[in-house]
């Protein structure tokens, strides 16, 4: 199975080459427009040349099975594009594009071509998280903060808040109906976002604070009388009168803890299968994140 993995910056490097690299029966092929790092990555893998590219269209004549995508954010279209016209199964990390638009145009191409779309939203696959789905969500919490970050607008949502976005749709217990944001920003830079979403006896809320005291993921999903959170992914605590803590294993890879792993494995085993994988869930995500984006704008403008 020829598997290509396009961009080698960290988030390849610390979480998926570390998987694929190491996955039975997959010949690896590397790409990117940086020789120095094609090298120094192809190393650490110890690929042969003829598995090392510096060229899109080098990569594609190798006719392969799959493709994962870990350019920068702004490539995506261009690359998503021409993987999907040539017939690969592609994995590409979130966001898809910036833009609402690009992203539409994407999913439809990958369904009028028939061939597989997924998107990154690893935290669906994460075992502290999974465990929520299994818990009463009468009240959905969220938080995703950062030390001194503040940024614009799009950049933010899409490339870091949509991971909160996606958790509460992937936790929601039920249709969303209504759907509220709040912000403050300064100098064309959010510096806090607040996104609620509601439905039928369930409440979930979304907050990232960029300029927060801590770097810090929690997760907490209530009812019943019980409550369930999950702190930076790793610990799970339960609390139904006094608290139960379970933390990660001291051998339990980054990679699975954060359930890179996982969808890196369920997407093989999908292409393996024959199975096509839409990315109209994921594009559902994306227009979430485009409103809070305009609500944010407007908000702004009218300050």
């Amino acid at each position: 199975m020829k598997v290509g993995c396009i961009g080698l910056g960290d988030i390849a490097q610390k979480a998926y080459l570390p998987v694929l690299g190491v996955q039975p029966g997959v010949e690896l092929h590397l790409q990117t427009r940086t020789p120095a790092t094609l090298a120094r990555v192809g190393d650490s893998l110890r690929l042969p040349p003829e598995q090392r590219h510096t060229d899109l269209s080098d990569l594609l004549a190798q006719n392969l099975d799959a493709a994962f995508v870990h350019a920068a954010t702004v490539a995506h279209p261009e690359i998503v594009t021409r993987l999907l016209e040539a017939g690969v199964p592609t994995f590409v990390d979130k966001p898809l594009a910036y833009e609402l638009a690009d992203s539409e145009r994407l999913v439809r191409l990958a369904e009028e071509r028939n061939v597989s779309l997924a998107v990154g939203f690893n935290r669906r696959h994460a075992p502290g998280y999974t465990q929520c789905a299994d818990h009463p969500r009468d009240l959905i919490l969220m938080q995703k903060n950062r030390i001194g970050l503040p940024e614009d607008v799009r950049t933010m949502v899409l490339d870091d808040f949509i991971h909160v976005v996606d958790t509460l749709r992937f936790l929601a217990p039920g249709p969303i109906d209504d759907v509220s944001v709040r912000a403050r920003g300064e100098d064309g830079l959010v510096h806090h976002v607040v996104l609620q979403l509601a439905g039928d006896g369930f409440t979930a809320l979304g907050v990232m604070n960029r300029l927060s005291g801590s770097a810090e993921e929690i997760l907490e999903v209530s009812g019943q009388d019980s409550k369930r959170q999950v702190v930076n992914l790793a610990e799970v605590i339960d609390h139904k009168g006094q608290p139960s803590v379970r933390r990660r294993g001291d051998w339990v890879p980054v990679a699975r803890q954060r359930g890179i792993e996982q969808s890196v494995l369920a997407f093989l085993d999908a292409v393996r299968a024959g199975k096509v994988l839409s990315a109209r869930d994921a594009l559902a995500t994306h227009e979430l994140c485009e409103r809070v984006v305009r609500a944010v704008q407007e908000r702004s403008a009218g300050a």
